[in-house]
C-alpha cells in the first residue's frame, strides 16, 4: 500500500512537474533543448492545473450522474433498503480533538448529506472504508462515530476492511447481501458517482445515485476562471486521479 502511494505521487502533479523541472536543470548543458521541453511541458502543466476553468470543465465530463432532487428523498424507501456512505480518508492525529483521527472535509459532506437522507426517509445506514497503512481505526469507525456523535444518527452496518472504491463496493455487498439486501442509494463526491455505481452495480447491488459536491458548476470566480488558483490545483488534481481511476476500473476489473 506504501509503494502504491509513493508511486503514485510520483506520477502524479506536482511531483511530475517538479521532476520534469529538475530534469530540465540538470540536461541543460548537455541537453538544452531537452531541457528547455521539460521546462516548458511543466510550466505549462502547473499553470494548466491550477486554473478554475479547467477544474469546471472537466468535472462536467466526470460528473454524469444528476442530483438527487430533494423533493424525492421522502419516497427513497421504495427504491432502496439502506444508505451507504463512502469513505473519503482521514485527518489523522488532530490537536483539537485531542490527537484524535477525524474525518476530512470530504467526508464530511457526504456524511452530512447521508444524514440529511436518513432523516428525510428513514433508511439505516452503512459507513464504508478501511484502514490507512493498517491502522486503527478505519474510516468506517471514525465516520460512524461522527454521525452518531455530531448529527445524532444512528449508523446500523460499518463495512471497515475496503482500502479502494471497488472494495467499497464488493465489502458492502457481502454485508448487506446477508442481511437480505439488494438496493442502496450511494453517497459520494459528484465527480467519484460513476467508479462507484459501475463497482457496486459489478459486485450485484441496484444504486440510486446521491452524489455531492458538484464541481461543473459556475462559480462565479474572477476572469472566468483563468486566474490560477491553489483550490483550483487540488481540485483538478482530484478529477485527475478520478479520471485515471475510470479507465484503470474498466480494464482492470
Amino acid at each position: 500500500m506504501l509503494a502504491r502511494y509513493i508511486l503514485k505521487q510520483l506520477c502524479f502533479p506536482p511531483t511530475v512537474f517538479l521532476l520534469l523541472l529538475l530534469l530540465g536543470w540538470l540536461l541543460r548543458r548537455r541537453a538544452p533543448r531537452a531541457a528547455m521541453g521539460c521546462a516548458i511541458v511543466a510550466t505549462f502543466g502547473l499553470i494548466v492545473m491550477s486554473l478554475p476553468v479547467v477544474t469546471e470543465q472537466g468535472a462536467r465530463l466526470l460528473e454524469r450522474e444528476p442530483a438527487l432532487a430533494t423533493s424525492s428523498w421522502g419516497q427513497l424507501p421504495q427504491r432502496a433498503d439502506a444508505i451507504v456512505v463512502l469513505g473519503a480518508g482521514r485527518e489523522r492525529g488532530d490537536p483539537a480533538w485531542d490527537g484524535q483521527d477525524q474525518p476530512t472535509g470530504l467526508a464530511l459532506e457526504r456524511m452530512r448529506f447521508a444524514a440529511a437522507l436518513h432523516r428525510a426517509s428513514g433508511l439505516p445506514l452503512l459507513t464504508s472504508g478501511g484502514l490507512h497503512y493498517g491502522e486503527p481505526p478505519s474510516e468506517a469507525d471514525i465516520m460512524a462515530a461522527a454521525l452518531e456523535h455530531d448529527f445524532q444518527v444512528p449508523v446500523r452496518w460499518r463495512e471497515s476492511r475496503s482500502r479502494t472504491t471497488w472494495e467499497n463496493a464488493l465489502f458492502t455487498a457481502q454485508l448487506l447481501k446477508a442481511q437480505g439486501i439488494s438496493r442502496v442509494v450511494v453517497v459520494t463526491q459528484a465527480w467519484h458517482m460513476p467508479r462507484a455505481r459501475w463497482s457496486f452495480e459489478r459486485a450485484g447491488l441496484e444504486v440510486v445515485c446521491a452524489p455531492v459536491g458538484f464541481l461543473g458548476r459556475d462559480t462565479g470566480r474572477p476572469l472566468g476562471g483563468w486566474l490560477p488558483d491553489a483550490k483550483a490545483f487540488w481540485q483538478n488534481t482530484q478529477l485527475l486521479n478520478e479520471a485515471v481511476g475510470q479507465l484503470g476500473y474498466r480494464l482492470f476489473y
